[in-house]
């Protein structure tokens, strides 16, 4: 799959390979109604990946629906639909605009790493509660939902049992780390909201640990694997972590092919080592034959 953030709002990528080869394209995180973002730069390369700060610009969900699905529909995509709020009603009020989207809208993604202003402006993903209470709050979506957590915790087992128990049928693993950028030269952020997320090739290890830590504490969970994959062989070891699905982010700002890519890569990298499904590799990391 694509990764939320990374591919637009809906058909984009459609101009360098078929959309419909892909397990789904899972578009930039919508709110109930329009969203600015933050202020320029947005974004900054590092070097072993990219921090930004785009601050979830989006046209809201309605817009969406009207405006950007429908040519994602006729591409003959799977689509994951992915909500933000800034509180648990803004969550509420996103997910039950897509209640009606079209069955081609299989999941939802619920975007637990925003600041939530009803606590101050702490992350709902940093609190157990608070992603409790989002995850709640978007069944009105009348879709699977997977919660998507935040790497920046001391025990991420602790967030995703309170996203599970208040209903997530699976875990998008992991946002982006925190991280800041400042330029010497002028002494000042790089960014032009501050601090931003850092995500690419620097977090991979980031993300393959906590795929395994929930794999192991939640065997029966849904599970999809995301950061700093770009090649067949990073999806492989995400799948051995514990991970049912794998998602390419930052790697199309480099390559817009880059899903596709990896995914035939990954296909030759079975085919050389005589694994005849994917499925065959999920989890294996944790022992058994």
């Amino acid at each position: 799959m694509t990764a939320a953030g990374t591919s637009g709002h809906g058909s984009e990528l459609g101009a360098y390979f078929d959309l419909s080869t892909l397990g789904a394209v899972v578009v930039k995180s919508l709110s109930a109604g329009p969203w600015d973002g933050n202020p320029a730069p947005r974004v900054h390369e590092t070097d072993a990946g990219m921090l930004n700060s785009v601050g979830l610009q989006n046209p809201g969900v309605a817009a969406w629906l009207d405006e950007e699905l429908p040519a994602l529909v006729g591409s003959g995509a799977r689509v994951v639909a992915s909500v933000w709020g800034s509180s648990v009603e803004g969550y509420e009020k996103a997910a039950t605009l897509l209640a009606d989207a079209p069955a081609e809208v299989a999941a939802v993604e619920v975007n637990l790493s925003c600041p939530n202003v009803e606590e101050r402006r702490h992350v709902f993903a940093h609190s157990a509660t608070a992603t409790a209470e989002a995850v709640e709050a978007t069944a009105g979506c009348r879709r699977p939902r997977w919660a998507k957590l935040s790497p920046n915790v001391t025990d991420l087992t602790e967030i995703a049992a309170a996203a599970l128990g208040a209903g997530a049928e699976a875990l998008t693993l992991v946002n982006t780390v925190m991280g800041l950028a400042i330029d010497p030269e002028t002494r000042r952020f790089r960014l032009g909201a501050g601090g931003g997320g850092l995500s690419g090739p620097a977090i991979r290890p980031v993300a393959v640990r906590a795929v395994h830590e929930c794999r192991q504490a939640f065997p029966r969970a849904g599970i999809v694997g995301v950061g700093g994959v770009s090649r067949g062989e990073h999806a492989v070891e995400l799948l051995l972590a514990g991970a049912d699905a794998v998602q390419v982010g930052t790697a199309i700002f480099a390559d817009p092919r880059a899903p596709v890519r990896v995914l035939g890569e990954l296909r030759r990298w079975c085919a050389d080592h005589s694994v005849a499904r994917t499925v065959d590799l999920i989890g294996r990391a944790h022992g058994g034959a």
